[in-house]
């Protein structure tokens, strides 16, 4: 025999002898209704039996639950907390909104300094000239703009793809494309350090999930080998890697990842949000700087670092972008993102494929030399890896001491034990600053 009751609405099943025996170790007496005004304004039932029984159900079961100041005593005593802090930034300096003291931001992902160009800032505000400050609808309904269809045939032209598709951010990229281009029959392969929405849209796909050693090609063709031999040529497999690693800096083996792919007829998904407008001649990311652009199914990407703005996208051929329009449910279900907006982003991209952002790639390739000039690092992103949660805090805080933003990184972000610092380099930031940063970072502990 079993007893149903509902409380706020969620419903919770039990067995109703286990009941009587909670009750009597609690010294409850399971017939008498003992909370039945307190929670009468909650659940409502029919018999008054039934509801002393359920109303009694129902206090077990709330003070059963967890507070939540226990879980913010587990994140504190981990090593884990985190807050929000206001800023006001300038460009290459950010400042604490609560204090005067002016920080180099060695934190941000502004790789090429757009965030505070000038020309781009003009396009935003003849973009809001021109289509007012919001889009009003979902592109579906009554949202899309010129402004978002020249912006979409930008960046598939400068992906050397058909078609694109713009998302409010990054991250509501990967979780309407993955889920809505796999299913249960299929299979997502995941590089191990992929970045969280990856990993997030592939449990939500519904997909069986499996994971690579990071950059190990071998071990996923291995995998690849071993799904196609049990499963056939029938479900779809679709490979995930970023181009740069947003924590590590270092770059996925896209040619030998695209040789994998092609062997074994999986699709390849390339998030390329720390690689587009940095690598490549045109900035186009590390698949035009390898010549793969063509043979990547999908390339992923964000506006919201080198181009200096907000919104991310997808870049693949039309029958997977109709998919999507069709079938992306972060895309479908959200309004569209300013037209204004995407007016300037299109003049973001096009400064990237410019004499102009040459030069800023020239600059920020000198930075990068200049920060450490022995190693062949070709990205703006460097960790100093310390390991203790607690002791990168204290570095975090040293540094800020000497007057640089250097964030922190810590688990679930990175794996555990290698908290670290991550020093993100831009155009820019003037040579003095990237030079002190580079003492005051070698004086520290590993």
């Amino acid at each position: 025999m079993h007893c149903i009751y509902a409380s706020f609405s969620f419903p919770f099943l039990c067995n109703s002898s286990n009941c009587r025996a909670k009750c009597r170790a609690r010294s409850i007496n399971p017939q008498r209704n003992q909370h039945q005004d307190f929670f009468s304004y909650r659940i409502r039932v029919g018999a008054d039996k039934t509801s002393a029984r359920t109303n009694h159900h129902a206090m077990l079961f709330l003070s059963a639950v967890r507070p939540f100041s226990q879980d913010l005593e587990d994140i504190r005593e981990a090593g884990l907390w985190r807050e929000l802090r206001s800023w006001d930034h300038s460009n290459g300096k950010i400042q604490a909104a609560e204090s005067d003291q002016s920080l180099w931001n060695f934190a941000a992902n502004d790789y090429l300094g757009l965030s505070h160009d000038e020309s781009l800032r003009a396009a935003f505000q003849e973009g809001l000239q021109r289509y007012g400050h919001g889009s009003g609808a979902s592109r579906l309904v009554s949202g899309s703009s010129p402004a978002h269809r020249d912006l979409e045939q930008a960046i598939a032209e400068h992906k050397k793809k058909q078609s694109s598709l713009l998302f409010s951010t990054g991250f509501a990229v990967a979780m309407g494309i993955i889920p809505a281009l796999l299913t249960k029959t299929d299979f997502v392969v995941l590089d191990k350090l992929s970045h969280a929405c990856l990993i997030d849209a592939a449990r939500l796909s519904g997909a069986t999930i499996r994971v690579f050693p990071h950059n190990d090609v071998p071990k996923l063709r291995k995998i690849l080998a071993s799904i196609r031999a049990t499963h056939g040529s029938s479900p779809r497999i679709l490979i995930v890697t970023e181009s740069v690693f947003s924590m590590d800096g270092d770059l996925a083996p896209l040619a030998e990842l695209v040789q994998a792919k092609e062997e074994f007829e999986a699709l390849l998904l390339v998030d390329e949000a720390h690689g587009y407008g940095v690598l490549g001649a045109t900035g186009g990311g590390l698949a035009e700087a390898c010549g793969l652009q063509e043979r990547i199914d999908l390339q992923m990407g964000t506006l919201s670092k080198a181009a200096g703005l907000a919104g991310g996208f997808i870049a693949a051929d039309g029958e997977i972008i109709q998919l999507l329009i069709n079938r992306a449910r972060s895309f479908i279900y959200s309004t569209a993102p300013p037209p204004a907006l995407a007016f300037a982003a299109s003049h973001a991209v096009a400064i990237i494929r410019s004499e102009k952002g040459h030069e800023l790639r020239e600059k920020l390739a000198a930075n990068i030399r200049l920060f450490d000039d022995y190693s062949q690092h070709k990205s703006a992103i460097f960790p100093h890896i310390i390991g203790d949660n607690q002791a990168a805090l204290n570095a975090a805080s040293r540094l800020r001491e000497q007057g640089f933003l250097v964030p922190a990184i810590r688990y679930p972000t990175v794996p555990r034990n290698t908290a670290r610092l991550r020093i993100s380099l831009s155009a820019a930031h003037p040579a003095e600053a990237i030079l002190s940063l580079r003492t005051q970072i070698q004086d520290l502990p590993r």
